[in-house]
């Protein structure tokens, strides 16, 4: 058998291997030249291995297939620090978006010299509509939430990542709107470019347009050289303009000609600048009101508010406190050398009443607060900050049981046996309900319908 026999057969081997992968494969040259593309990846993309062999990845894709994440965008990339791994949104020849998990890895001669890329990807995107319609997902792009609204910004973030619209996020302080900003920014093509969050109601009025837009040197008192501004460092990224509504009026018109022209001057510049930016906005105050006390131009609030992404506070949510509480808890945990404590049954039934004004923020703050406190295995009701506690009767230990006896947890409120089954039987079963008549919080009626099994059977056949 000749030596060229052998290449053959070790070639077509090669791509039986490929081809039999569940993962989309596709390597290509330090010029972008593609020389494997595998069945999956044919699946995935829509494209077939005889139209993009050969070819500029560049060219067969019309525009680079890792988006602004592209490696090979600025010369030779640099693989110092290992493989990467990023959420990847694309676009298919058809037209449909499918959401993969990639990895890029180099390929490395024997001789240590650079020789391409190997790019392996996964379609996630079934399995993250299944978990979206069932409403199973726990988090997504590091947003912890279980609620069906939650689960519906999860989608709209999948959605939108796709394209360059402004989105504008509005919500009460502390819902988390820069980090539903960051997912967008980190899963989109700009993700490999700087997040660049600006809190515009926290700069002075009179430095908000340096801070902005930069400034050349000489155009104020100070300016002892050039600076460049939020806008260019976020080229080829993201800008985020949290509290967008506290822009005045002068630099809202300068912002609404970049958004319509894609190019801007420097204070005291006359040169156009042009930067590949893409803006997330953001106002825990209502924009619509404020266009119309004339505190925000119209025509900035339309271009701004093409994606709306609408946080509902916390006391909306209330079913995620516990999964935000474990998860502020695990924080801890990494942060600390010293054991966490749990939190109690008691201490989750004053966190599930409470309304919480400062929202999701208000809740890690009070963890954080809680776990210095305690002293002991489990954080308890006198561990927690005195605003969230103010006005309830503690019980700091739960009082001992024989063994054999079921164990009674001391509870808020004043529930019997009678009266709950009461509640149960007037609101059809409907637990959510039975807590509301009986005045006290879902989770507390959940806690005492634990202990009675009696109780739990008569619920389950109303």
């Amino acid at each position: 058998m000749t030596d060229l026999t052998h290449t053959l057969l070790d070639h077509e081997n090669l791509n039986l291997v490929l081809d039999n992968l569940k993962l989309g494969i596709i390597a290509h040259t330090p010029d972008r030249i593609i020389t494997v593309f595998n069945k999956e990846a044919e699946r995935i993309t829509g494209y077939y291995k005889e139209e993009v062999i050969g070819k500029d990845c560049h060219i067969v894709f019309e525009s680079p297939f890792c988006g602004r994440k592209c490696s090979f965008c600025n010369g030779t990339p640099d693989f110092s620090s290992g493989t990467k791994e990023y959420p990847l949104n694309i676009l298919a020849k058809d037209g449909s978006t499918h959401q993969l998990e990639m990895t890029v890895s180099a390929i490395i001669s024997h001789d240590n010299e650079f020789k391409g890329v190997l790019a392996s990807f996964r379609d996630v995107t079934e399995s993250f509509n299944l978990s979206l319609k069932a409403e199973n997902l726990s988090s997504f792009a590091g947003i912890i939430g279980k609620d069906k609204i939650m689960q519906d910004i999860f989608r709209q973030i999948r959605d939108v990542a796709l394209y360059n619209y402004p989105v504008h996020i509005s919500g009460d302080t502390g819902t988390g709107k820069e980090r539903v900003a960051y997912a967008i920014h980190d899963i989109s093509a700009y993700g490999n470019g700087a997040f660049v969050p600006v809190n515009c109601g926290a700069i002075p009025e009179g430095i908000v347009e340096s801070e902005l837009f930069g400034h050349v040197k000489g155009a104020f008192s100070g300016a002892v050289k050039d600076r460049k501004g939020r806008f260019e460092l976020a080229h080829k990224g993201t800008l985020f303009l949290d509290e967008v509504a506290d822009l005045p009026l002068k630099t809202q018109v300068k912002l609404l000609r970049f958004l319509q022209e894609g190019t801007f001057e420097k204070v005291g510049g006359e040169k156009k600048v042009s930067v590949d930016v893409r803006i997330i906005s953001a106002a825990n105050k209502n924009l619509k009101e404020e266009v119309k006390a004339g505190r925000f131009r119209e025509d900035l609030f339309y271009r701004l508010n093409v994606i709306p992404i609408h946080l509902p506070p916390l006391r909306q949510r209330k079913s995620d406190i516990p999964l935000l509480a474990t998860h502020f808890l695990k924080e801890a945990e990494q942060e600390s050398s010293n054991p966490v404590p749990e939190l109690s049954g008691q201490s989750l039934d004053i966190l599930m009443d409470y309304q919480w004004p400062g929202n999701v923020r208000e809740l890690k703050n009070v963890i954080q607060f809680s776990v210095v406190r305690s002293r002991g295995k489990k954080i308890l009701p006198s561990d927690l900050p005195l605003e969230i506690t103010q006005g309830r009767d503690l019980i700091t230990r739960t009082p001992e049981r024989l063994p054999g006896q079921p164990q009674v947890i001391p509870l808020k409120g004043k529930l019997d046996l009678e009266s709950v089954k009461e509640a149960i039987k007037k609101t059809g079963g409907n637990k959510s309900k039975a807590a509301r008549v009986l005045g006290v919080g879902r989770a507390t009626l959940y806690r005492f319908l634990t202990q009675y099994d009696e109780l739990k059977h008569y619920a389950d056949q109303v």
